[in-house]
């Protein structure tokens, strides 16, 4: 829903900003496509690396030095 709402603003800021898009049109679908899948492979890397990094870690270790 949110990706929905996102698109929809996004696409009407643009065509508010259409004169200082340069080779770019204001509906772009290539540029409307990539920057989100983009923005979403950063935020799963984000969230990957420490996952990973706390999974190496013993539960009962992690608890008995608290």
């Amino acid at each position: 829903m949110a990706a929905v709402l996102g698109l929809v603003l996004s696409t009407g800021a643009a065509r508010l900003i259409r004169s200082q898009l340069f080779g770019v049109d204001a509906a772009d679908l290539l540029t409307f496509v990539t920057v989100p899948m983009g923005l979403a492979a950063v935020a799963l890397l984000a969230c990957y690396l420490p996952a990973r990094r706390a999974a190496g870690v013993d539960p009962v270790i992690a608890l008995r030095s608290e």
